[in-house]
């Protein structure tokens, strides 16, 4: 599956949801269905940088594909970052720089996060197109 075929997914998912409280449940049970982090990744290396609440990164890179595992301790950036690994894990690093991360306007989250929320999705985003790049590099060279 695409993408843009995941994006259009969570488009559909969302857009059952009239309501933002309701859009808000699910992004929670988004959050609860994501898989446990490693204890060992839970560290200041794998921090995202901008985050009100705490978030955790981890990319693995098999040399052909990066796939990601995260945690956060507030509910809502988990449901968040398990929506952004739905989107950009299991993927070459050329589709995570290139992809266009359509879904997030389309279901409204950008509009309905706080401006700190807000700006935690961008560094999310940005940290996973920048692992994204740097294993890119590391493929060239």
């Amino acid at each position: 599956m695409t993408i843009n075929q995941v994006q259009d997914i969570i488009i559909n998912d969302f857009s059952e949801f009239d309501d933002w409280m309701d859009k808000y449940n699910l992004l929670i049970d988004t959050g609860k269905d994501l898989p446990l982090i490693d204890s060992k990744f839970k560290v200041r290396d794998f921090l995202i940088e901008g985050c009100q609440s705490k978030v955790w990164l981890h990319p693995e890179f098999d040399g052909e594909k990066i796939s990601f595992s995260a945690d956060s301790d507030a509910l809502i950036t988990r449901g968040i970052v398990a929506l952004l690994i739905r989107v950009l894990s299991n993927r070459t690093p050329e589709e995570i720089i290139s992809a266009e991360l359509f879904f997030i306007d389309r279901i409204g989250l950008r509009q309905n996060l706080s401006p700190t929320r807000s700006n935690g999705l961008l560094s999310m985003v940005r940290q996973m197109k920048l692992y994204a790049l740097a294993y890119n590099a590391k493929q060239k060279s």
